[in-house]
């Protein structure tokens, strides 16, 4: 009788042995497998592929993710049956590493990524555990953003041509590839930026001799990449001797020469120029002759008419290290340069959007309370797709660059980049600058806005995109400021410059 309770009791210990193995969760070999690496495009989801093996249930066991080395701060944490809350709710949860998966059941515990953005690039680490031991598996997460199309503009001096090759907005950093269909080409620079988003910029350039078709294609790979062409046709002087060049004419004179001018029969000269240059303050002027001048060139808008196609204009982010931009004021940082020095590209910047057609008009504010009135400054527009900021081209009106600009060395005048330049007698800086743009008429307009006067006006013809431009100058530490307004302030200012009229 002893005996048979004994095996009795050795078979039912030898059963309980093999019915408590036989439902563990886990083998004692817990191995986690991943997919090393998975790419997504910016805003949209992904699953990062992690499972066990061999195959088994993980209803029963932790589950964590973590990015980089924080483990104690996880992406998604799944234990006791039950996923737990992190910062991550309502973005992550358990994901099919494919199709044909059975999910937890089976082991497969992938975690899926909604929405991703560039803050969620990074090594995700995929977590088991169980009472018998863990693994561990990491899975790098690229995110992708496509940029926008390259945009190409030329600049021409002694017959060669100089191509830009600009576009923003990508991630990684693209690559960027010359070509004029026949073979890859090498260009003169390369230049790669990243704006405070993480978004990278890229521009490059290269000399053209003949009037060969050149294309430039970004992207991150072949495949995906943009492209544009460009077939540069060297300018074409005018048979009247004129030296426009790139397809448009702005001349001037200052109306402090008229007199002079006239005694010299220099009248029929100017008349064939399409530049008109506002009323100067200087004494003296012959408003006689200045009807005369009036004549043969296109009448500037008034700037009641100019106000009504207001237009906000914001700075373009470009992460320049020589530029100070807050709420939409701008100045140099100061402090790196040697007295005297030139203003010049460094300090140059584009604003947005830009236009193609129509009528547009912005306004700057060049006086700040604490600091005084501006001194050093350019403001206008430019077809130039990419801002150099150091170039051996003149930055002139056939180069793609037309503004009005004020020198600390020269109180009395302001300038405008014409070829060559040219001065305007005043009695005072603006405190406001207004500029209108007709792209379709070819008109550029800059108005004194406080005095509610006409400082210049030229005519061009405007080819491709053109932007808003400014420079703060060096060493002036009163900011430019691009103002913006509202419905009701634009109101508000067709109506005083109604009652003035």
């Amino acid at each position: 009788m002893g005996v048979g309770l004994q095996q009795t009791h050795r078979c039912f210990v030898v059963a309980l042995c093999a019915f408590l193995y036989s439902s563990l969760p886990v083998s004692s070999n817990l191995v986690v497998l991943v997919k090393n690496a998975v790419s997504v495009d910016s805003d949209h989801a992904i699953t990062l592929p992690c499972w066990l093996n061999p195959s088994q249930s993980a209803e029963n066991l932790e589950v964590r993710w973590y990015l980089g080395k924080n483990f104690d701060d996880p992406i998604m944490l799944y234990r006791a049956k039950k996923m737990e809350v992190t910062p991550y709710q309502g973005r992550v949860e358990f994901g099919l590493k494919d199709a044909t998966s059975g999910g937890l059941k089976t082991g497969d515990v992938s975690l899926k990524l909604l929405s991703a953005t560039l803050k969620d690039e990074g090594d995700y680490t995929c977590y088991v555990s169980s009472d018998q031991g863990y693994d561990t598996g990491i899975v790098k997460l690229t995110v992708t953003k496509m940029g926008a199309p390259p945009i190409l503009s030329v600049m021409w001096k002694n017959n060669v041509a100089n191509v830009s090759c600009g576009s923003k907005g990508w991630h990684p950093e693209p690559r960027l590839r010359w070509s004029d269909q026949k073979k890859d080409l090498t260009p003169g620079g390369l230049q790669h930026s990243v704006d405070s988003s993480g978004l990278q910029s890229v521009h490059s350039w290269i000399l053209v001799s003949d009037s060969s078709e050149v294309s430039c294609s970004v992207g991150l790979s072949d495949e995906g990449a943009k492209e544009a062409r460009l077939l540069p046709v060297p300018p074409q002087k005018e048979e009247s001797g004129s030296s426009a060049v790139g397809g448009w004419v702005a001349f001037g004179i200052v109306l402090s020469l008229l007199i002079a001018v006239l005694a010299s029969l220099g009248l029929l000269y100017f008349r064939k120029r399409a530049l008109f240059l506002g009323k100067t303050d200087k004494p003296g002027s012959d408003e006689e002759n200045q009807k005369l001048l009036l004549k043969d060139v296109v009448q500037p808008t008034d700037l009641s008419t100019c106000i009504t196609h207001y237009v906000n204009v914001t700075l373009e982010e470009t992460g320049s290290p020589h530029l100070i931009i807050k709420d939409g004021k701008l100045r140099d940082k100061g402090g790196q340069y040697t007295e005297g020095q030139k203003v010049t590209c460094l300090t140059a910047i584009k604003g947005t959007p830009g236009f193609s057609s129509g009528q547009h008009y912005w306004e700057v504010s060049l006086e700040n309370p604490s600091v005084g009135l501006k001194k050093s400054w350019w403001v206008g527009v430019t077809s130039a797709a990419i801002i150099l900021p150091e170039s051996d081209i003149p930055l002139t009106a056939s180069n793609g660059f037309w503004f009005l600009s004020s020198s600390p060395d020269k109180e009395g005048s302001l300038q405008i980049s014409t070829e060559p330049n040219l001065s305007l007698h005043v009695s005072a800086r603006p405190q406001i600058v207004g500029v209108y743009l007709n792209y379709d008429s070819g008109e550029l307009s800059f108005y004194n806005v406080k005095d509610k006067r006409l400082i210049a006006s030229v005519t061009a013809s405007f080819r491709g995109e053109v932007f808003p431009f400014f420079n703060p100058g060096i060493g002036d530490k009163a900011p430019m400021e691009i103002l913006q307004k509202s419905v009701l302030d634009l109101s508000s200012d067709m109506t005083n410059s109604v009652d003035e009229t």
